[in-house]
């Protein structure tokens, strides 16, 4: 998969690079922050955050021992795991074995064509209902908020919800004065201060060794997590639960690169 991840990282990286240092342009824009200096911070920032980042990941990967794995609960890196499995699905085990007609997720297929129909109805529920709630619906912006998870997780999206309805809901419509003199600084406070209290726990606490805080809900290991365990378990060797055993004397000729992965010689 390392070609699938380096085409990746060239390709959609620097897209998905750009379209973010234009929304940030555009929200200066709207804050009269001069272009110019607003371009410079950008590309300062990101000299410096590309060295740190690069520098600390060489640092964490030689020091942490089974780091992103689960016996490591401090270093999981959900993102650069579900960066290595997109790559082993569309690089390693090919879409038609996990998408395809005979997979268990062929149903995924026809989420395509909901996307595609479900905006009419609204569209026109909207005409219907001018100056209503029906205008704060917008299908896509709704939709395309999902793509986040994974890495993101469920309790993500609920504090997600929480604050912006405290925020641009509340607060917007019951205290428009306040809202517009602070809500965007503590929207930055709120990024800023998740940043410095990550790297202070991690000096103070897992640098000395420090365990995790237990409570009724964790470690994982000790309760049923419904976000990673599956319906239905493949045979091993197999990634279609429904594919013939590979022990059996008339199975098919397959060589398995990674464990369940099957891969035909014939």
């Amino acid at each position: 998969p390392i070609p699938n991840v380096t085409f990746k990282t060239l390709g959609y990286i620097s897209m998905a690079q750009a379209m973010t240092f234009t929304s940030d342009l555009k929200l200066g824009h709207y804050m009269k922050v001069p272009p110019k200096a607003m371009f410079w911070a950008q590309l300062l920032g990101t000299f410096i955050a590309g060295l740190v980042n690069l520098l600390t990941a060489n640092w964490l990967l030689k020091s942490q021992e089974h780091i992103c794995t689960d016996k490591n609960k401090e270093f999981g890196c959900p993102s650069a795991n579900t960066f290595f499995s997109a790559s082993v699905i569309w690089g390693v085990i090919a879409p038609n074995l996990m998408f395809g007609p005979s997979s268990i997720y062929n149903a995924i297929n026809y989420f395509f064509l909901i996307g595609f129909v479900l905006p009419i109805p609204f569209y026109y529920l909207k005409k219907a209902f001018p100056n209503t709630w029906m205008d704060f619906i917008h299908i896509p912006v709704l939709l395309a908020a999902t793509g986040m998870m994974p890495p993101a997780q469920a309790y993500h999206y609920t504090n997600w919800l929480a604050v912006g309805f405290a925020f641009q809901f509340f607060a917007r419509r019951y205290h428009p004065e306040w809202h517009l003199r602070f809500t965007y600084v503590l929207s930055a406070a709120f990024d800023s201060g998740v940043a410095f209290m990550v790297l202070l726990s991690f000096f103070i606490f897992t640098m000395r060794g420090a365990s995790m805080v237990e409570w009724w809900g964790n470690p994982a290991a000790e309760i049923c997590r419904l976000d990673t365990y599956p319906l239905m378990q493949p045979k091993k060797g197999m990634v279609d639960p429904w594919a013939p055993d590979p022990e059996a004397e008339d199975a098919p000729k397959y060589v398995f690169p990674i464990p369940y992965t099957p891969f035909r010689t014939d």
